[in-house]
């Protein structure tokens, strides 16, 4: 194809490893293990900024934000609070689009003493370093508070 750069056409071919997945499962084992002690500065450290922020809202409008480090940590608190008796069982299925670029879509189900709540999400990883980063966030619902 003419035009396009050897690196973009040479992505499509990357399979990945049993090495590759499990990285990702290890970096969201990490990263759902902060989320459930409530250490939102260490969930922060997990992510490249600005962070892409995508959702919906009730009336079926799409919504997109831009996070700093700092609404980033803000908006968690709301979230994850300090941590508490919530559990979480998933299922992640992680797609490569190369060994460095990775959407995760997960399906879970969280559990408080109220009761359970099953959720859908993706997100988009990046490897910076040698190191998994979450970049961009997706879920519905949250369009209201973009």
């Amino acid at each position: 194809m003419s035009g396009v750069p050897e690196s973009v056409a040479v992505s499509g071919a990357f399979s990945p490893g049993e090495q590759d997945v499990a990285s990702v499962h290890a970096w969201f084992a990490e990263y759902d293990a902060h989320a459930a002690a409530g250490a939102v500065e260490k969930m922060a450290d997990m992510a490249l900024y600005p962070l892409n922020v995508v959702s919906d809202s009730a009336e079926g409008n799409g919504a997109a934000a831009q996070w700093s480090r700092e609404g980033f940590v803000e908006s968690m608190k709301h979230v994850v609070g300090g941590g508490g008796d919530v559990t979480m069982e998933s299922v992640r299925n992680p797609i490569f689009l190369t060994d460095k670029l990775v959407v995760v879509v997960t399906e879970a189900r969280f559990t408080t003493a109220e009761g359970s709540q099953d959720v859908r999400y993706a997100d988009i990883l990046v490897k910076v370093d040698g190191k998994w980063l979450f970049q961009t966030m997706i879920q519905g619902g949250w369009g209201e508070n973009l």
